[in-house]
């Protein structure tokens, strides 16, 4: 099979077109047959060599897919050849998803929305189930506010529809570009809900937002200056959802001072101590609202074919913050 593998931590031109051999599938393990990828900041975290490559276990970067079910191994139970599934590979497949086969333990795929195509399925599965968990461990009430980084992205969109979903509308998020902004308002969100980050006194903009009050909820999904910002206009005993890892020394200083509760979200801690289950019962939940109308999508960018080029220039877009609010997309034979 072809796959693109990295060759050392760095630059993009490390990424290498190369024949591997496709893996065999084991005890509850299925083959898939890629169709779709999609690109996440961690990969090209990953790729630079910080915290997160420690998770790796293949040189072949990539973490959620949708596919066709190839070939299934003596143990698997609720898949058959055939079945068109997606899933949340991290970093437990026999190797990442930029290539066209990947051998994956059941647990961590569902079967697709019969709605959406290889490609909108990709975008959903790191977004959703972060979302998700975000979501549920806030548990925001109705009367509640809360300010959200990066609200474009495939994250902060998931995460906005199922609040709105739960009728908590007092949300304030922030952008950088039209594209942005106008991919937050469809969303629901009003003109004084999405601020423009790169405009002077961004603070006190938030503030005034919410009437002149400090958050009930911060959700970071940017890190660095942004994740000041978000310890800035929280509340004192407030909750902190850090999404990133990516949050400064001040970040860490504003939220002690503050006694803030401070919620790691990693989709990871489920592998930790081998709840593999969550993953694919969680891409059932979410097929069920997607079909029963009841969440949206997210908006996807298919940057191109499998290829060198491809995986070079989404990687470039995402480390240079020019996705303008859409999932980026690699499709595959």
């Amino acid at each position: 099979m072809k796959a693109i593998t990295l060759k050392a931590f760095g630059s993009t031109d490390n990424f290498k077109l190369e024949n591997l051999t496709v893996p065999k599938p084991k005890g509850d393990e299925i083959l898939i047959r890629l169709k779709a990828t999609a690109f996440n900041p961690i990969d090209y975290q990953m790729r630079l060599g910080r915290r997160e490559s420690e998770l790796m276990n293949s040189p072949v970067l990539g973490r959620e897919l949708a596919g066709i079910v190839e070939e299934i191994g003596e143990g698997v139970k609720n898949f058959k050849p055939g079945d068109e599934i997606y899933a949340a590979s991290g970093s437990s497949g026999s190797n990442g998803s930029y290539a066209q086969y990947m051998a994956l333990t059941e647990k961590k795929a569902a079967l697709k929305p019969k709605s959406l195509s290889f490609e909108q399925a990709t975008a959903i599965p790191s977004a959703g189930l972060t979302a998700w968990q975000t979501f549920n461990r806030l548990n925001v009430k109705p009367n509640e506010s809360i300010f959200i980084t990066g609200g474009s992205g495939a994250v902060g969109s998931f995460l906005i529809k199922l609040l709105k979903s739960s009728n908590i509308h007092q949300i304030i998020t922030i952008a950088g570009n039209i594209e942005s902004t106008d991919a937050i308002k469809a969303m629901g969100l009003n003109d004084d809900q999405v601020l423009d980050y790169k405009k002077p006194d961004l603070e006190k903009r938030i503030l005034d937002a919410n009437k002149q009050q400090h958050f009930d909820y911060v959700v970071d999904i940017v890190g660095d200056e942004s994740s000041e910002i978000a310890a800035a206009v929280l509340k004192v005993n407030g909750v902190y959802a850090d999404i990133t890892f990516l949050s400064t020394q001040k970040t860490r200083e504003l939220l002690f001072d503050k006694g803030a509760s401070i919620l790691n979200i990693s989709n990871y801690s489920f592998t930790l101590k081998n709840n593999l289950e969550w993953y694919g019962e969680t891409l059932n939940e979410l097929k069920k609202l997607i079909e029963g109308n009841k969440l949206d999508t997210a908006a996807i960018n298919i940057v191109g074919h499998f290829s060198l080029n491809t995986v070079k220039q989404a990687h470039n877009l995402m480390e240079n913050n020019l996705t303008k609010g859409k999932k980026l997309v690699m499709t595959i034979d």
